[in-house]
């Protein structure tokens, strides 16, 4: 496994690399940010941003959403993949919201993974980016690329990633690194055809030295 010292190496390479990295969601509350990750699992940004200013503007709160018909939130976020399921866990998730919390976000992982379609990636980048509560989000990009590198074993949970990074890196550097890390899995450490000759980490890289061996 790659070390402490050697991870937080690689880590100030990628900052290098692709500095002030930030997410890309647009929202403008902890609230719109809660709504917006939740409907990115499985779709891009890009189609989130499109569909969350005409969302928000029909649903601006959350009593908004907990009282709509889940046909009435279909038809904003329909070019959405599992728009029903997601309009469904969003209407349940806002009447969590009112019933339980006041109609406010909570700040803690443990009510933030109470609420309808909210796992632990989606409670960790919304007490990251919306309560700047350091935490370390795994998806499918930093799962790829930490074990590449070998900070994980090959078989390791997602829980065990965000564990090994947080155990490698200092907490103040979590959400950046998060950021960092996304960033990076989709300009260069890419799932199929990494661009490994343009990769500052190559020399740390096993996987990376094998791909270029293996295209000759």
């Amino acid at each position: 496994m790659l070390s402490k010292a050697k991870t937080q190496w690689a880590m100030h390479q990628l900052y290098n690399l692709i500095p002030d990295a930030q997410g890309a969601l647009v929202a403008d509350s902890p609230f719109q940010l809660l709504i917006a990750v939740m409907l990115s699992a499985q779709a891009t940004d890009v189609s989130v941003n499109k569909v969350t200013p005409q969302l928000f503007a029909d649903f601006p709160t959350p009593a908004s959403f907990a009282n709509a018909e889940i046909a009435d939130i279909e038809v904003d976020i329909h070019s959405i993949g599992l728009y029903h399921n997601k309009a469904k866990h969003i209407k349940t998730c806002c009447q969590q919201l009112m019933a339980d919390f006041g109609g406010e976000v909570p700040r803690t992982h443990a009510e933030l993974e109470q609420l309808a379609g909210v796992g632990r990636k989606t409670a960790n980048v919304v007490l990251g980016d919306a309560f700047n509560v350091p935490s370390f989000a795994v998806d499918t990009h930093v799962t790829r690329i930490a074990k590449r590198l070998k900070i994980s074993a090959q078989d390791a949970s997602v829980i065990q990633i965000e564990k090994d990074f947080q155990a490698k890196l200092p907490k103040k550097t979590w959400v950046q690194a998060h950021h960092t890390l996304i960033l990076f899995g989709r300009q260069v450490c890419t799932a199929r055809k990494p661009h490994c000759d343009e990769c500052p980490l190559l020399r740390i890289c096993q996987a990376g030295q094998q791909f270029l061996e293996d295209r000759g």
